[in-house]
């Protein structure tokens, strides 16, 4: 769900912020998420109007599961570049982890706004939907998961529980068999068990 994109490197100017940006990014890459976000401040401290670098940090931050740190920095990132879907989509996930599945929701609608072709902004709303008991929603964001990419084994997964939760047994089973078929193992017991 997190990831560094290179697009993020466009907004290096400053040649010091461009070395403790590109020394955060190899931090990141091996696991070192204190020491990125260590990086990415001395970036920000020398170009605060940067978004990727707020964004790269909330992604650190959101790695060592401070949910409220990322958030904040991803609300940064915002504020900054308001057409940076991907920070609306992890300050989204931010919400979820803290248990502010509205929040949520309203973060990955905008991002969906921004960029209506990614499959990942649609799965994660419908968890959301989902863990508000929002099961038609669910399903409804999840067949649009699967309608950008037949291939997302997780949303026939997800999209079968939901199916569950409204009674359609037939419909979960059919697409527990799908994730089941395209590798995942969880899908294939509960198969065996309830279809």
């Amino acid at each position: 769900m997190l990831a560094i994109g290179s697009p993020l490197v466009a907004g290096c100017t400053d040649p010091l912020a461009t070395k403790s940006f590109n020394s955060g990014v190899e931090e990141y890459e091996q696991g070192d998420y204190q020491g990125a976000i260590e990086s990415f401040t001395k970036a920000i401290a020398i170009n605060p109007q940067d978004a990727d670098y707020y964004y790269v940090r909330g992604n650190s931050r959101f790695e060592l599961k401070d949910f409220e740190g990322a958030a904040a920095d991803y609300t940064k990132a915002i504020e900054i570049n308001p057409r940076l879907a991907s920070s609306y989509s992890n300050r989204g996930a931010s919400k979820d982890y803290l248990g502010d599945y509205q929040g949520a929701i309203s973060d990955f609608t905008t991002a969906i706004e921004i960029n209506p072709q990614d499959a990942d902004f649609y799965y994660n709303r419908g968890n959301s939907k989902g863990q508000l008991k929002d099961y038609q929603g669910a399903i409804a964001d999840l067949d649009m998961v699967i309608k950008l990419n037949p291939q997302y084994a997780d949303a026939y997964l997800t999209r079968g529980n939901a199916k569950e939760f409204v009674n359609d047994l037939a419909g979960a089973c059919a697409d527990w068999n799908k994730a089941a078929d395209m590798g995942l193992k969880e899908p294939a017991e509960w198969v065996q068990n309830q279809c």
